[in-house]
């Protein structure tokens, strides 16, 4: 593979062809994670979206015409106590972050949740990366 094709390059090239404002939310949440875990790994999966993982999946980053949505594999386990999860809250195991058009996402508290996915992850594979 070489390195147009790489999971980092695709998310880069996904983040340019928004353009938007979806495209600067995307960018800014993946710096947060990138911030909260220096070894997080980058995926490209299900035709084109990104996902982020350590230990597991943490979340996946699709863009849609009115959100950027942050879905949290395990969310439902999770404590939550800023209250950033606003989607998929019926959900037996998913948890999702819609960001709109003008919103602000709290940066430590994102951050925050991002560590709590991966010490899930971690205990439920025994520690394993």
């Amino acid at each position: 593979m070489d390195d147009t094709n790489t999971p980092s390059a695709l998310i880069d090239a996904r983040i340019r062809e928004l353009g938007d404002w979806r495209g600067e939310t995307l960018r800014h949440v993946r710096q947060l994670i990138r911030d909260a875990d220096p070894h997080v790994v980058e995926e490209w999966k299900w035709r084109g979206v990104p996902v982020w993982s350590h230990g597991g999946i943490l979340c996946t980053g699709e863009s849609y015409r009115t959100a950027v949505k942050l879905t949290f594999a395990k969310g439902a386990s999770l404590d939550d106590p800023s209250g950033l999860f606003n989607a998929s809250l019926d959900g037996n195991v998913r948890r999702a972050i819609d960001i709109h058009e003008g919103e602000t996402i709290d940066a430590e508290a994102f951050k925050a949740l991002i560590r709590a996915a991966i010490a899930l992850n971690m205990t439920r594979r025994g520690g394993k990366r």
